[in-house]
């Protein structure tokens, strides 16, 4: 096997962990799939992603990390979810990767609404506030994937060979 389809896998392979991280808040998904493209880098010198490439993903990369941790609280917020609803829904992440895949989904949700519950909200309330949280939790769920989408297109036009 040569080289570059060493570094071929590894990126399809950081580029396959990026997606994962897209829904476990413990892998950064848009960075793994970044680094994707550095990898690509390293090979021969007629499969180097541009610069125009690397710019655009980077900057990419870094816009969906900042609003990662922005869009949930917005979604929150938006829905008069309070602070006990919104470390809820955090909570409810993390112990909704336990329980895959339906926990990734449900976790942050049923996390919200038993932080508003917790906090005594009555049940409508809660769960619009968790209801909320979640649809924050999802938008950032498919800007991380459409962000390691373009780098995952970025990765193959770099490194495929017709």
């Amino acid at each position: 096997m040569s080289m570059d389809a060493v570094y071929i896998c590894g990126g399809w392979a950081l580029i396959a962990l990026g997606v994962i991280g897209c829904f476990l808040p413990i892998l950064p998904g848009p960075v793994l799939s970044y680094a994707a493209l550095f990898v690509a880098l390293a090979m021969g010198d007629h499969t180097k992603p541009t610069i125009t490439c690397l710019i655009v993903a980077g900057v990419a990369t870094a816009v969906v990390s900042v609003l990662d941790s922005l869009v949930p609280a917005m979604g929150a917020k938006k829905f008069h979810c309070t602070k006990a609803g919104t470390t809820g829904c955090f909570i409810g992440t993390l112990i909704g990767m336990f329980f895959l895949p339906l926990g990734v989904l449900l976790g942050p949700f049923l996390g919200a609404l038993a932080g508003e519950l917790l906090f005594g909200r009555p049940f409508r309330a809660a769960f619009k506030g968790a209801f909320g949280a979640f649809l924050g939790f999802l938008f950032g769920i498919i800007l991380k994937l459409l962000c390691c989408g373009f780098i995952a297109y970025c990765f193959y036009n770099t490194t495929h060979t017709p």
